[in-house]
């Protein structure tokens, strides 16, 4: 009761810790209002903040949002959680031939990858079955349909960070494509390539290379993507600059079903296996026959990825499975987000203002007040999980989203950062630490038609934090 009045207290003295004049000037420079910006830094012990700016104010965090959405699930599911993908049949084998369906089950794994999936079907070529004479029978009935089919945020229908969940996830349902500047018969040319090659996704290149250096790289790149029967035709042209080495793009340009569907048939013929059905979707039926199982990396690797590299489809499908383990089912993003809350709630933390839509931060609706972020990074210091949570976050200056910020002063390798950006939107949230070893929960966000400018008031405070000066 002692530690839970005390922190009442310091959340009671926020709005007395006024906000410096050099952050008053960075805000000035940055031409954004203080009322747009919410700024709390707190030591870690839950002690009186230092900052306290708008710390009420309810306002979308963008990707900072994971935070919650990972520490729920750590809290919720344990750092040893795993996923599993499980394989049925429907008929009987003889002499390695299955007559009748195979099935395979997804219970919402974001880290279900095309090497996973290759070792599965391994696994199910090792159980005695090598052809197949039915069809292929995917069961997505863990997630309820309509999650699969939500609208983009944006105008970006193909870009990999607006994918839909799936009960059957694969890849991120994600195609890389590298792009090189090389030379073909001793002229400049582009060179296009798909990291893990499906036929049906057909490539038109018609770029062509450039002077300059590959920062801006993605300037005059440009891309359509027409659908058609069997696969799709992605047609790329602009230009790329000659200083490229390689550089990626992710895109969805395939549905959760088509893609898994396609992928199948090139893993099992790679593997010597035969198969000629359809793809079904359906649930599996009681009657049907455990082959094999897949079991996932556990949640503590999964969050890494969740954080370090900010993937919304990842962190969709993770809040998700908060709602499928509490008995939401088939999940969806509703049950879940009363789920996560429920989880927050058994640790202390009420948040009348929070506004979750699907935990990612990809989302125009969602909200939470910077005291409160505060609040549950503090609560989260005090927890087991604290270690695989603050482990998840980009490091500054060295890696993630943060690589390159302050990449080259005696700030860097000192925070631990999550950061969000949308248009209107930019926000970090974080631990901190300065250079005599204290540590601090610092967060800002900025909600404004500028708000990609609080990036200098972000880098300014974090100087002044960890080097004071």
């Amino acid at each position: 009761m002692r530690w839970l009045f005390v922190i009442c207290s310091c959340w009671a003295a926020m709005a007395q810790a006024a906000l410096p004049n050099y952050l008053q000037d960075a805000l000035s420079k940055a031409q954004l209002p203080a009322d747009s910006v919410a700024i709390i830094v707190q030591p870690v012990d839950g002690g009186s903040p230092l900052i306290s700016h708008n710390p009420t104010k309810a306002m979308n965090p963008a990707s900072v949002m994971k935070l919650v959405t990972t520490y729920a699930a750590l809290e919720a599911l344990t750092p040893a959680y795993r996923w599993k993908t499980e394989i049925y049949r429907n008929g009987p084998v003889n002499q390695g031939v299955l007559d009748g369906d195979l099935m395979i089950k997804g219970f919402g794994d974001p880290a279900f990858n095309i090497t996973d999936f290759w070792r599965l079907l391994q696994l199910v070529q090792q159980q005695g079955i090598r052809q197949i004479k039915g069809d292929l029978i995917l069961d997505l009935s863990a997630y309820a349909p309509e999650v699969s089919q939500r609208p983009v945020l944006d105008e970006e229908p193909w870009r990999a960070y607006n994918a839909n969940p799936s009960a059957l996830l694969l890849n991120g349902r994600n195609t890389s494509f590298r792009f090189a500047a090389t030379k073909v018969g001793g002229k400049p040319a582009v060179q296009i390539t798909q990291e893990f090659e499906l036929p049906q996704i057909r490539v038109i290149n018609t770029m062509q290379t450039r002077k300059g250096a590959c920062n801006d790289w993605r300037g005059d790149l440009h891309y359509t993507v027409t659908p058609y029967l069997d696969g799709v035709t992605v047609a790329f042209n602009g230009t790329l600059p000659e200083q490229c080495d390689e550089r990626y793009l992710e895109l969805s340009v395939l549905n959760d079903t088509q893609y898994l569907f396609l992928s199948f048939k090139k893993l099992w013929a790679q593997l010597g296996g035969q198969f000629n059905g359809q793809l079904v979707l359906a649930p599996a039926t009681d009657a049907a026959m455990l082959v094999t199982s897949w079991s996932s990396p556990p949640l503590d690797s999964v969050v890494r990825d969740i954080n370090k590299w900010s993937n919304n489809v990842m962190a969709r499908q993770l809040m998700l499975t908060i709602g499928l383990e509490a008995g939401f089912t088939p999940a969806d993003e509703a049950g879940a987000g009363l789920a996560l809350k429920q989880v927050l709630r058994q640790r202390g933390l009420q948040f009348p203002e929070l506004v979750l839509e699907n935990g990612s931060g990809l989302s125009r609706n969602e909200r939470i007040s910077a005291e409160h972020l505060a609040q549950l990074l503090i609560t989260a210091w005090q927890r087991p999980v604290m270690p695989v949570l603050m482990a998840s976050m980009p490091i500054l200056g060295l890696d993630g989203t943060t690589k390159k910020r302050l990449a080259d002063g005696a700030s860097k390798g000192m925070a631990y950062l999550k950061t969000g950006s949308l248009e209107g939107v930019s926000s970090i949230a974080g631990y901190v630490q300065d250079n005599a070893g204290k540590r601090y929960v610092m967060v800002v966000v900025a909600n404004h038609v500028r708000a990609a400018a609080v990036r200098a008031v972000q880098d300014t405070l974090l100087k002044q934090l960890i080097e004071g000066h």
